[in-house]
């Protein structure tokens, strides 16, 4: 399958310091920051520093530095927001939307974290 980056998307604006972002954690090959619309009162996007569209596009190219560091990134997010299941009732969410259908609304992968709420059901029966 043939994914095209573009290049001009919001996140890699974000990424070349076009756009300030509420950066949570940097490194080599990741950025997390505070999403600017939070739907739970923790609310953070994961994001790759390299050019993929998609989780698939991301696990088919990605070099495996990039994959671990991606996430452990994402562990390193819960770790500083203190999110762990089954304590007092916290717990968290990982979303991830692909193409249209999925409601992906910037073209570059992210992960959101979400938590500090009870999130309720993903999908609601049609």
């Amino acid at each position: 399958m043939a994914y095209a980056y573009d290049d001009q998307n919001i996140f890699a604006k974000i990424l070349r310091g076009e756009i300030p972002n509420n950066t949570v954690l940097e490194t080599e090959h990741s950025l997390a920051f505070r999403d600017i619309a939070p739907q739970a009162p923790d609310h953070v996007l994961v994001i790759p520093k390299g050019p993929y569209v998609t989780y698939d596009h991301f696990a088919a190219e990605a070099s495996d530095a990039e994959i671990a560091d991606f996430t452990r990134a994402i562990a390193q997010v819960c770790a500083k927001l203190g999110i762990e299941p089954g304590t007092d009732g916290m717990g968290y969410r990982l979303i991830s939307n692909a193409g249209e259908a999925g409601v992906q609304e910037v073209p570059h992968l992210h992960i959101h974290i979400l938590s500090g709420r009870p999130l309720g059901r993903m999908l609601q029966k049609a």
